[in-house]
């Protein structure tokens, strides 16, 4: 979803910005110096873009495409890309969510579901909230048969301070209804890792 620069930004943009101000001083930079002097308000806005997901609701974008359908066969989509701010440091954390569902008796259009991704990712978010809140949200707005979701992703609050380790992935999971049978679980497993 992009923004342009022309975009209406929400309330408190100027204060957001004064803060930042006032952050690049503490950390014992100059915020007057030529190279500093818009990234106040360059960074308000980055963090209003990338915290969008508040003034949004995931079930209405699911209800605003809810088609009446009888397939009852496994609903996939898989390596949908996100991005998302650790609530515990605010430093990104990226990767990819996938998402199944069991239809029972409506779908709904197939960009909704990596819609659904997007608002709760735009959040201060942990990844394990944020997978339960993508799962619940199907669950609750489509009423499937079932709903799986897998989320793998990279942070870096691991990867920049602490432990320092670059290369490891965190994969969460939750799931419910028909998911809960372990054929059913592995089946999508499989079809989520084939090539």
């Amino acid at each position: 979803m992009y923004q342009p620069e022309n975009e209406t930004f929400r309330e408190g943009l100027d204060e957001l910005a004064a803060h930042y101000k006032h952050i690049i001083q503490l950390l014992g930079e100059d915020p007057t110096r030529e190279g500093l002097l818009k990234t106040p308000m360059r960074v308000a806005k980055a963090m209003q873009v990338l915290t969008r997901g508040y003034e949004m609701d995931a079930h209405k974008v699911l209800t605003d495409a809810l088609f009446k359908e009888d397939y009852s066969q496994m609903v996939i989509v898989k390596d949908i890309d996100f991005f998302s701010l650790c609530e515990h440091h605010m430093l990104p954390f990226y990767g990819k969510a996938h998402v199944a569902y069991i239809p029972n008796g409506y779908i709904t259009g197939l960009s909704k579901i990596a819609r659904v991704v997007d608002i709760y990712s735009h959040r201060l978010q942990v990844q394990e909230r944020m997978t339960l809140q993508i799962k619940e949200c199907i669950e609750q707005t489509l009423h499937p048969l079932g709903v799986m979701v897998v989320v793998e992703a990279k942070h870096m609050c691991m990867q920049m301070r602490g432990v320092e380790k670059q290369n490891s992935i965190t994969t969460t999971s939750d799931f419910s209804g028909a998911f809960n049978q372990a054929k059913t679980r592995q089946e999508f497993m499989n079809l989520i890792h084939k090539s």
